[in-house]
């Protein structure tokens, strides 16, 4: 994997309600506090992690609709470099979905 940046934004295929159903997962068992469109991780090295999203307009090929949120990770400043990865790594499989 490589390195994971403190604030980095990308776009996850899904709805907010199977986001909100798969993120208390995704974080391991760490503290979570959700507002709506945010949520706050704790107890990542010496910080955490708030993350924000918004539904974007979903994603058409031919017939087919695909759910897509805009999602936006920022660590605080204490959090290093390998404590973002190992964080990022678990999280990143956990809201893996594949198919076929």
């Amino acid at each position: 994997m490589n390195e994971v940046p403190a604030a980095f934004s990308r776009e996850q295929g899904c709805t907010e309600a199977e986001w909100l159903g798969w993120l208390p997962g995704a974080v391991d068992g760490r503290a979570l506090a959700l507002q709506p469109g945010q949520a706050r991780i704790e107890g990542i090295g010496s910080g955490g992690l708030t993350i924000c999203w918004r539904a974007l307009e979903p994603r058409r090929i031919a017939l087919i609709r695909l759910p897509r949120l805009a999602v936006d990770f920022r660590f605080d400043a204490g959090v290093e470099a390998p404590d973002r990865q190992r964080f990022m790594r678990r999280f990143d499989l956990w809201m893996q979905r594949g198919g076929g």
